[in-house]
């Protein structure tokens, strides 16, 4: 990566000084995944478990969400407006950070209708989220129109509301994933290694690879899109690490070059893949590792691929962050029904002494 950084005042102290509010269980375990890496032919894959970050069964939006909120709350708000498809991660995260924080939790979602509330929608509805739904349009400009104008309904209501856009990306919450490769340097020692993670709207990319420019600079950070074009990415992920750089108070340049993504492993946003399912399969039945079939199963997919297309090379330490997602995995429980292995065995007679 062609990058420069240049500071004064120490990236690291700046980051111990920004506020956030604790919302995650951290460190989250880094796993080593033998039979995994003996199956695809790696020396060493391990798994950074972010879905055990705790908040709203784990994820990765958490580690952003400590610094969103502490903005949010020194802004004196009392309410949250965010938007995201039905089974948005950051929507249920955000909305479960606003309960843990005292605030109220407003989501605007959109895509096909909600039909059963299942998967995160279902933990939306449980943490209380009150919900608009733009039905059969998930345009991120059309869901941040609709999420601007209720929060001027707020207003005028005489609420104090805070927006956070889609997948909740900012410069702020960036140095979530800033602080994660810290962490991750700390755990998985110095030397060469690739870190590979699902990319949506591109918050959780560009604080990995910023992190690792400071505390990893041997590393090669690749993101997997569940989304958006690799152009999309590249241009977004730039904009978010100058973002995170300013508040760093580091003098960084990051060429579009930098930025390694690959589109080629989704159809569309939400909807499951048959290696995205075979690589949640395969890490179920190998390693007790639960994916979900829109965010890390594509993500895995998209690994195990580049391994077998010689793009990421195996003698290497791979680190594959797991960003979480699990509810959405039981939305989708009719697709793998079709795997169960039950025989029904008839039960017995009592006898009368019974």
């Amino acid at each position: 990566m062609n990058t420069s950084i240049v500071s004064e005042t120490s990236p690291d102290d700046c980051l111990n000084r920004i506020p956030r509010v604790l919302l995650a269980d951290l460190p989250t375990p880094l796993q080593d995944v033998p039979r995994l890496s003996q199956t695809f032919g790696f020396t060493r894959l391990l798994v950074k478990r972010d879905d055990q970050t705790g908040l709203a069964m784990g994820g990765n939006k958490a580690r952003k969400l400590e610094y969103d909120f502490a903005a949010i709350l020194e802004q004196g708000s009392d309410v949250v407006l965010t938007v995201g498809g039905a089974q948005s991660n950051h929507a249920v995260m955000t909305a479960a950070a606003a309960r843990r924080t005292g605030l109220d939790a407003k989501i605007v979602l959109g895509g096909p209708g909600p039909g059963e509330y299942q998967g995160n929608l279902l933990l939306d509805v449980l943490f209380g989220a009150e919900i608009r739904y733009l039905k059969d349009d998930d345009r991120n400009d059309h869901l941040a129109s609709a999420m601007d104008e209720w929060a001027e309904e707020l207003r005028r209501e005489g609420r104090r509301p805070s927006t956070l856009p889609v997948g909740g990306s900012t410069g702020l919450g960036a140095l979530g994933y800033v602080r994660a490769m810290r962490e991750l340097a700390g755990q998985l020692g110095p030397g060469a290694s690739q870190i590979v993670m699902a990319v949506g709207s591109c918050g959780t990319l560009a604080g990995a690879i910023l992190g690792a420019r400071l505390y990893m600079p041997e590393a090669r950070v690749i993101g997997i899109s569940v989304s958006r074009s690799s152009a999309e990415i590249t241009r977004r992920t730039v904009e978010i690490v100058e973002e995170s750089a300013r508040l760093l108070q580091c003098d960084i340049s990051l060429k579009e070059s930098g930025v390694e993504s690959y589109d080629c492993y989704h159809h569309e946003y939400g909807v499951a893949t048959d290696s995205g399912t075979e690589a949640i399969l395969s890490c179920a039945r190998l390693e007790g590792i639960l994916l979900d079939p829109v965010y890390t199963g594509k993500s895995m997919a998209g690994l195990l691929d580049l391994r077998r297309r010689h793009i990421l090379d195996p003698g290497i330490p791979t680190v594959f962050i797991h960003t979480g997602g699990l509810p959405i995995l039981f939305a989708f429980a009719p697709a793998f029904r079709s795997l169960a292995r039950c025989t029904m065995i008839p039960s017995q007679p009592r006898k009368e002494s019974e």
